[in-house]
């Protein structure tokens, strides 16, 4: 049976993902196209690269008849999909991919995004959604939020080392690497192929970016105590990629151990041989995350790589992974396209 699938924000870099991925999808149909600065355009003029697909013409939220939806996917800018999504119909399936539903403490979302949570009825509802460790919520959930991307790469190299209890929770850092694309399609001057290219440069840093709200939560969550982490983020001049060094204190063999046991059933989770360590290009435009662990000159040190694809594993393919779930579909449906190379 083919259901019907919507995306609004479809004019950003997560919603052409979204529809890429979605075009090949043996059991899901776009339906509904949403943009409304872009309202009656087609896809092919907003994305050429998708000028191949019959796509339905990019429309206002308000016109879309959600009746002959059964899942909505939200790829709208933080901050406006609260509102848009409490006017959509009760009944109708949802994958958030913005930050508005990702922290469970509505006080939580007011420090780390600067203005109050204007649904925390809704957001009690929210089943976060890192698939590999929600899935019985998520498969019985009507509105599922995305992860942020460097969130979910920090997650995936630390969160079973927590549930194993193999590395010391005080002594975690992060040290984070992201392609441009992470920014969002928005004009913005730092943005800027002259301003970007031929550099590279940290931001955020001193603990103020709003992914370690989620890294918070998360990780206290698992551990059943405050975890706080060192979190760095770095900008690099390439268009798609997250890479996460990680540094703990840890014996090395466990933890690659503990790892490739937690991940060892999972279709998209791959922890190579101990001491390789893996690249951003080998997971380009795909939904897998490779992760690495090497041991370090100082005895009871460890170093984990893990790296995605931001614009799939670390949004749109997650976002769709977690659809599959929703609607009781084969969870790699759609997703098992090889990364791209060179």
């Amino acid at each position: 049976m083919t259901q019907s699938i919507a995306v609004l924000g479809a004019s950003g870099y997560t919603g052409a993902e979204l529809v890429r991925l979605l075009a090949t999808h043996p059991r899901f149909r776009i339906t509904a196209l949403s943009a409304d600065r872009k309202a009656g355009q087609p896809m092919a003029e907003v994305f050429p690269f998708l000028r191949h697909l019959t796509l339905p013409a990019l429309q206002r939220i308000d016109d879309i008849d959600f009746a002959q939806v059964d899942l909505c996917f939200c790829a709208l800018p933080h901050g406006t999909s609260q509102a848009v999504i409490a006017a959509l119909p009760r009944d109708l399936k949802i994958v958030d991919l913005s930050a508005d539903f990702r922290l469970r403490d509505p006080a939580a979302y007011q420090t780390w995004y600067g203005q109050p949570h204007s649904q925390p009825e809704l957001q009690k509802e929210a089943v976060y959604g890192l698939t590999e460790f929600y899935r019985a919520g998520i498969a019985a959930a009507r509105l599922v939020a995305g992860t942020g991307c460097n969130a979910a790469t920090g997650q995936y190299a630390i969160t079973p080392l927590i549930e194993a209890g193999v590395i010391d929770l005080d002594r975690i850092v992060i040290d984070l690497k992201a392609g441009v694309s992470g920014a969002g399609r928005s004009l913005k001057e730092n943005l800027l192929h002259a301003e970007l290219s031929e550099g590279t440069h940290t931001y955020s840093a001193g603990g103020r970016h709003r992914h370690l709200g989620e890294f918070d939560q998360e990780f206290s969550r698992t551990a059943g105590r405050p975890v706080r982490v060192q979190f760095t983020p770095h900008l690099l001049p390439m268009n798609r990629g997250i890479l996460a060094t990680v540094y703990l204190d840890g014996d090395p063999a466990q933890v690659h151990a503990t790892l490739a046991a937690r991940y060892g059933a999972e279709p998209f989770l791959q922890v190579l041989p101990f001491g390789a360590l893996p690249s951003t290009r080998d997971v380009r435009g795909s939904n897998f995350v490779h992760i690495g662990v090497a041991g370090d000159r100082m005895p009871g040190r460890a170093v984990v790589v893990a790296v995605l694809d931001n614009l799939t594993k670390g949004s749109s393919g997650q976002a769709i992974q977690n659809a599959n779930l929703m609607l009781g579909v084969e969870e790699t449906a759609g997703l098992l396209l090889a990364p791209l190379f060179p």
